[in-house]
């Protein structure tokens, strides 16, 4: 698996203004995560799980993802509300990162809120 910096530097067709937006779109994320966000994200940070992850991670050039483990090539999608309209267009990018290399697993952020024993055990199985 490539090094992180090498992942984010993946040539896309996207233009640079589009590369730059995004790379910002990112930062702004890291500091304004949702609810469910910062709350798996207090389970994830400092290896507490034995690799390190980032939160809002661009991937492939075009993808800003909630949270990646770079030395596994892990994604782990927060799905809240707003997913569920929008099933059919996830499951075409988690397809579209697969191709990448990556694994990407998805929780509900309700599940997250509710039981984040329950998430945060999801997420060791995919380890």
């Amino acid at each position: 698996m490539p090094t992180l910096e090498a992942q984010m530097r993946v040539r896309s067709p996207l233009n640079s203004k589009t590369q730059a937006r995004l790379e910002l779109q990112a930062r702004q994320h890291r500091s304004c995560l949702t609810e469910s966000e910062a709350r798996l994200w207090s389970a994830l940070k400092g290896r507490q799980l034995g690799v390190q992850f980032r939160p809002e991670v661009l991937l492939g050039g075009r993808f800003i993802v909630d949270f990646f483990a770079s030395s596994i090539g892990l994604v782990v999608e927060v799905d809240g509300g707003y997913h569920a309209r929008r099933r059919a267009a996830d499951a075409s990018r988690d397809r579209k990162l697969r191709r990448l290399g990556y694994r990407v697993i998805r929780l509900e952020a309700e599940l997250v809120m509710r039981d984040l024993n329950a998430a945060v055990a999801l997420i060791r199985t995919a380890l």
